[in-house]
């Protein structure tokens, strides 16, 4: 898997069926005499037999392809594994265009541990259809795998669970071929609707670091998964939905995401130049039906990230989410001409719902989707006149829905 892509580093994910030596060579493709080496990784058992090269000291907007060795042993792969750096822009040109694809709810069906009856996960060609738009990256909104019982009371359920989610044929394309950054939520991290007060959140920690390549995961002063990247002129706070949640059934104000991960939030918001800035979370944040994990629960935090927004009148607030296995976007009037948009998109190849009875004052008209389905987001257009294009596909590439937003 291709994780993040930066202009001058990438990291690259990677699990080997036992362990073993690995290392990848790699060459312009404009200079392919000049050959470069990753350090060798040793993969183990104890670790899922995975890891992850770091290729540096990269050049901007240069494309890559890259060899992997494992056990000296050249792997033949075609087409070869490649890779293309994000492009030095600022001060010499307009942003160029890209695309960013999302979703979130990735069950995928093991007999020997799902409920019986009708499963849970199906039309795993959704990857394949995500991975022929040739989107620049991949944003995995949460539940990105399905612990089961037999999984969350240990350590190699957490690792066996990830690795068996992560082995699906029809995946491999769209995990190789564009970037990949994630955020958790509550399936990945533990039970139904987990919080700060789980009892294996450290396992929950140690396997999404296994298993992901984002930029980083938390802070000194703040463990959890809260990370951040730029792709050209977009930036993205992915933001911990899980590790430091107050308990469910605490009494008194109650937390998602923490003062301290609050006050991060919006002091990157506020240093932020991005024309679009987007907060990715599990849960729905605009949404204002009082239901499940909806951020409207907990009123106080909510209300609190509103006013400061509006405050500092930070512009271009876009909330990316997931969740609710239905697809959805909202927008709130801040006044003064400014809004505040969410993307909800859900699910992937979980099982949609077909809860219909919700009142969302801030739902676009139309724009809800009950099936499984993706979205993709295109951004064009000139320095200070960016324009952005979501677009929503179900699993065989249909056209279901599209919104707009101007810089």
């Amino acid at each position: 898997m291709l994780g993040y892509v930066e202009m001058t580093e990438t990291a690259v994910w990677l699990q080997t069926t036992e362990p073993a030596e690995v290392y990848a060579t790699y060459f312009d493709l404009k200079e392919p005499k000049q050959i470069y080496w990753t350090d060798t990784l040793r993969t183990q058992k104890i670790n899922a037999n995975t890891g992850k090269l770091y290729f540096t000291f990269l050049k901007p907007g240069t494309t890559y392809k890259y060899v992997l060795h494992i056990n000296k042993e050249r792997v033949f792969r075609d087409p070869e594994y490649q890779f293309t750096t994000q492009i030095n822009w600022p001060y010499r040109m307009d942003p160029p265009n890209f695309t960013i694809a999302m979703g979130s709810c990735v069950y995928v069906n093991e007999a020997a541990t799902d409920r019986p009856g009708t499963p849970y996960g199906g039309d795993y060609s959704i990857f394949e259809t995500i991975s022929s738009q040739k989107p620049d990256a991949m944003l995995w909104l949460g539940d990105n795998t399905y612990l089961r019982p037999t999984d969350l009371g240990s350590r190699s359920g957490y690792l066996h669970r990830n690795s068996h989610t992560r082995s699906l044929p029809e995946m491999q394309g769209l995990l190789s071929s564009c970037a990949n950054y994630a955020i958790w939520d509550d399936h990945d991290f533990g039970p139904n609707d987990a919080s700060g007060s789980w009892t294996h959140k450290g396992i929950a920690l140690e396997s999404f670091k296994m298993f992901w390549a984002n930029p980083s995961f938390g802070f000194p002063d703040l463990p959890g998964t809260m990370s951040y990247f730029t792709y050209v002129d977009a930036e993205f706070i992915l933001m911990d939905n899980r590790y430091n949640r107050t308990a469910n059934f605490e009494k008194g104000e109650k937390h998602i995401f923490g003062e301290k991960q609050v006050e991060y939030l919006i002091d990157m918001l506020k240093n932020s130049k991005a024309p679009f800035k987007f907060v990715v979370s599990g849960g729905q944040f605009l949404n204002t039906a009082e239901v499940y994990e909806n951020h409207i629960n907990f009123p106080e935090e909510r209300a609190f990230i509103l006013q400061r927004i509006k405050e500092e009148n930070i512009k271009g607030v876009i909330f990316l989410t997931g969740d609710r296995h239905h697809s959805e976007v909202n927008k709130m009037d801040l006044g003064d001409g400014n809004c505040i948009y969410e993307f909800t998109t859900s699910p992937l190849v979980s099982s949609p719902s077909s809860n219909k009875n919700e009142k969302n004052e801030y739902q676009v008209e139309g724009s809800v989707i009950r099936e499984r389905n993706f979205s993709t987001m295109s951004f064009s257009g000139n320095f200070g006149k960016r324009k952005l294009e979501l677009n929503y596909y179900n699993a065989a590439g249909k056209l279901l829905f599209t919104y707009f937003v101007n810089q």
